[in-house]
């Protein structure tokens, strides 16, 4: 896990009762176009990571603001997350919302400048349940990032070479 931006380097101060953020970095052997391709083809995360049981788009058409999506992840409730903020190529941020708390989580890619590429995942938790919420699934929340950015890294790296 790396510390980015004006979040603390103690993943430990990232959490507060009303407030959790998780983010996991990884660098691919692969392009920004590649890596993007995973990031919107939701239906292809459980073929290239375990933390996804299912997944898919309710909405038809390139990925947009408003654009909704259910994903069942082991362990977890199914949610259904709403695309709240896009800039192609580059990132995407999607919520939902479960009692007492606002679950955000973003999809960032950049490229490093020599055909490889940075992807960053952060998960999010706001309002007044968010560090119970954590305390619960903070775990297997920072073990399913930690799997889907390598998920993300192996699907980019596949289609770069293919």
């Amino acid at each position: 896990m790396t510390a980015l931006g004006p979040y603390p380097s103690d993943p430990e101060l990232w959490c507060t009762i009303w407030y959790m953020i998780q983010i996991e970095t990884v660098d691919a052997r692969a392009d920004v176009e590649h890596v993007w391709r995973s990031y919107v083809t939701v239906e292809d995360w459980p073929r290239w990571t375990r933390s996804i049981s299912s997944a898919r788009w309710l909405d038809s058409g390139p990925m947009r603001i408003g654009h909704r999506a259910v994903v069942k992840q082991p362990g977890m409730p199914r949610m259904v997350w709403k695309v709240i903020a896009l800039q192609d190529d580059a990132e995407f941020s999607w919520a939902a919302r479960s009692p007492g708390v606002l679950i955000t989580a973003r999809h960032k890619v950049h490229a490093n400048g020599d055909d490889t590429s940075r992807i960053t995942l952060e998960l999010e938790m706001t309002g007044p349940l968010a560090g119970v919420v954590n305390a619960l699934t903070g775990r297997r929340n920072r073990r399913y990032l930690a799997m889907e950015a390598a998920g993300h890294r192996a699907a980019g790296e596949a289609a770069a070479q293919a």
